[in-house]
């Protein structure tokens, strides 16, 4: 048996020595392939292709050199960044090669700021006078809201519209937790602080749905007034077509003139070689993303010793340095203070993405805010959402600039935890008995029910942390306490409302955030602009941390029906403390 045993160990050792090498051999390769890259040469008469096929992030800080490679199948592609992708837009709009953009929308997924973000940028380019062109199969909501900036709009004769309005779904779990045995203990302050009720109840509150039917009903408006705008349609024969639900297949589309015709991908590509002035029976140069990334910067910014700092903060807020869709709190303090500290960063720029999280890392971050208002400009530009510990992050920066798309607010505190009392004791026959010090010793433990008194303590600190909040918001709004209270409680609003109401200054983009950054600091003239935290080098990090990389690179996403609860129990680990989350995640799909 121990031959047998050394036997096996040895063949177990052989091949995952090869596996390793050849793995090894391929990133090597791949590695000195992607940095010794040359910059491609773009033919006259191209066009580039928007394949937005994978998901859209703020920024993406490590490179992967696997992306043009078809070596391991199954391996997720890496997410476009927003801020790269808005780049290559700007560049295409003054590169005399390029003679348009053809955007296909079939696969798209991201939040509805970013897609405004990308759809400025697109009417931006439209100024030059080139021309943007737009096919898909399937237009969903957000796909249509994008592809509606373009000059000539395509569909395939059996695709699908999705023109029906907006919605959103909550899952209710007080009777399966009560089935299995676990009892939550939620202590929260403020009626609108919904992250909890799913855990409380199998409804949805009165307050609740009047708070989501306020905002959902003001992102349609704003989506449906900026289809008009591009369309030349009234917004009110647009709000019937959504509401009566009149697009059921592409000739209706047609009919109400969402597009322009139905065309199949031969037809279109036709289509783009007469607006690119390329002959019919010529070979089209189409370059896809990809590829243009490696082009020559036309748009490169010229050299200035004044810089303005972007510092990128997404993802679910949590203490330390976070990690795969976690905003570290302490990451981005130490981000905020080297800005502070360097003289050669004349503004901030805090660029916010996120739902909230920690209490605590929300609070590490507005305090070196603070700090360096007091020493330069500092401008909170929210993205998607900023809500919650994203609006803590915010809220002390000297002026908030918001899409009217943004979801904000959510002001408010709360803690869960979970008594597994019944399912460990009662339906798996576990038993724990505790030894402590004091009546408040094992506090927190899923074995114990909670005391009345337990209970009280825990609500005074939710409590106290809502007064630390509502408090340090108002001192940053100028706002008297009992006015920030009003609009607090948890209650989430769209970046427009929160304008209205004072929470946020500015309606506007990253743009006119870093605009305002450069002049208040007075060097609007001359200033260039970096982006925080620092791109990562691929292979310094795999050397510190292969394990970790090679299981990122080879996991497929998560594109199974799991996919929502495994996003869930995640978000729930991470969660210590008393938290400023917002329930809530909202795309354009």
């Amino acid at each position: 048996m121990r031959f047998l045993g050394n036997v096996l160990a040895t063949i177990i050792g052989i091949f995952l020595f090869f596996f390793i090498a050849t793995f090894l051999s391929i990133f090597l390769l791949a590695s000195i392939s992607s940095s010794n890259q040359e910059l491609i040469e773009v033919p006259t008469n191209s066009v580039l292709k928007l394949s937005l096929d994978r998901p859209i992030q703020e920024r993406i800080i490590e490179d992967n050199p696997f992306e043009d490679l078809d070596v391991f199948p199954g391996v997720s592609a890496t997410p476009i960044g927003l801020i790269d992708l808005l780049g290559e837009i700007e560049n295409a709009k003054v590169d005399p090669n390029i003679k348009g953009i053809f955007l296909d929308v079939s696969v798209l997924s991201a939040g509805f700021a970013t897609l405004e973000e990308i759809r400025n940028a697109l009417v931006n380019f439209k100024e030059s006078g080139k021309f943007i062109i737009a096919y898909s199969e399937i237009y969903t909501e957000g796909a249509y809201y994008l592809a509606s900036v373009a000059n000539e709009i395509y569909m395939n004769p059996a695709g699908i519209m999705i023109f029906d309005g907006l919605g959103t779904e909550v899952a209710y779990m007080k009777d399966f937790l009560n089935n299995i045995g676990i009892e939550p203990e939620v202590f929260r302050v403020g009626e609108y602080k919904s992250a909890v009720e799913p855990f409380l109840r199998n409804d949805m509150s009165d307050e609740n749905r009047m708070q989501i039917e306020t905002y959902l009903n003001g992102l349609h408006i704003n989506y449906l007034e900026s289809i008009g705008m591009s369309r030349g349609i009234a917004l009110e024969e647009l709000m019937n077509i959504s509401d009566d639900a009149l697009i059921q297949e592409p000739a209706d589309a047609m009919n109400f003139d969402l597009i322009d015709d139905t065309l199949y991908f031969d037809q279109v590509v036709d289509k783009i070689k007469q607006n690119a002035g390329v002959d019919l029976d010529e070979s089209l140069n189409m370059l896809s993303y990809n590829q243009y990334k490696k082009a020559p910067r036309l748009n490169r910014q010229d050299f200035s010793a004044n810089k303005v700092a972007v510092i990128v903060a997404e993802g679910q807020i949590i203490s330390g340095q976070g990690g795969e869709g976690f905003l570290g709190g302490n990451k981005i303090a130490a981000e905020i203070r080297k800005a502070r500290k360097n003289n050669s960063v004349k503004a901030i720029v805090l660029r916010i993405n996120s739902p909230g999280g920690s209490a605590l890392a929300s609070d590490v971050m507005w305090r070196e805010v603070t700090l360096a208002r007091k020493e330069k400009p500092v401008i909170a530009s929210m993205s998607d959402v900023a809500a919650s510990g994203g609006y803590y992050m915010a809220m002390a920066a000297d002026t908030i600039v918001s899409y009217p798309n943004t979801i904000t607010g959510s002001i408010g505190i709360f803690a869960l935890l979970f008594n597994a009392d019944d399912l460990l004791n009662n339906k798996l026959g576990l038993h724990f008995e505790t030894v402590s010090t004091g009546k408040f010793s094992n506090l927190g433990s899923p074995t114990d029910q909670f005391t009345e008194a337990e209970r009280k303590l825990l609500q005074k600190n939710v409590e106290r942390g809502y007064e630390t909040f509502t408090s340090k918001a108002a001192q940053g709004r100028n706002m008297p306490i009992d006015s920030l209270k009003a609009l607090a409680s948890g209650r989430v609003w769209t970046g427009e409302d929160a304008a209205r109401n004072g929470l946020v200054d500015i309606l506007g983009n990253l743009n006119d955030a870093i605009e305002i950054a450069a002049t208040s600091a007075g060097v609007e003239d001359d200033y260039m602009i970096r982006y925080y935290p620092e791109k990562k080098d691929f292979l310094s990090d795999f050397l510190n941390k292969p394990i970790e990389k090679v299981s990122r690179l080879l996991t497929p996403q998560e594109e199974t029906l799991l996919a929502p609860v495994l996003k869930q129990v995640k978000s729930l680990q991470a969660m210590e403390g008393p938290q400023a989350l917002l329930p809530y995640s909202f795309k354009f799909e």
